[in-house]
C-alpha cells in the first residue's frame, strides 16, 4: 500500500549537518477510516514549519511503514511535536490506526548522498 503515490521515488537530499531526524516506524491496524485525509493534513502542516527540510516514506510488503522527517534544528522539531493538530492526530492514531509504533529522534552529524547522472 502506498499512501504517497504523488511523491517521486528519490530520497531527500543530504543536508549540511548538524540537523535532526525523526524516524517514525509503525504497523497499522485494519481500521483506517480517515487516515489518508489526516496524513495529507499532517504533511501540509509540517511543510509550513520553519526549519522543516523534507521527509522520506517507505512501506514494506509486510506492512511496516517508515517515515523520516528532517529538521534544520531542535526548535523546528519541537514546534512540530507541539502542534495542536499533530497532537490530536497522534491521539487518534493510538486509538484507531496503529497496532504499534516507535519514534526515534537523532541529531545528524554526518550526511552524504549520491545521484547517478
Amino acid at each position: 500500500m502506498n499512501d504517497h503515490p504523488e511523491v517521486p521515488v528519490a530520497p531527500v537530499l543530504a543536508f549540511e549537518p548538524p540537523y535532526y531526524v525523526a524516524v517514525f516506524t509503525a504497523v497499522r491496524t485494519q481500521e483506517q477510516d480517515g487516515y489518508r485525509e489526516t496524513d495529507a493534513r499532517m504533511e501540509e502542516l509540517v511543510k509550513a514549519i520553519p526549519g522543516f527540510l523534507g521527509m522520506d516514506h517507505a512501506q514494506t510488503p509486510g506492512g511496516l511503514g517508515i517515515t523520516v522527517g528532517y529538521f534544520r534544528d531542535a526548535d523546528a522539531l519541537t514546534r512540530w511535536s507541539a502542534d495542536t493538530e499533530h497532537r490530536a492526530a497522534q491521539r487518534r492514531g493510538r486509538a484507531e490506526w496503529y497496532e504499534s509504533y516507535t519514534l526515534h529522534v537523532a541529531k545528524v552529524e554526518r550526511s552524504s548522498g549520491f545521484t547517478r547522472a
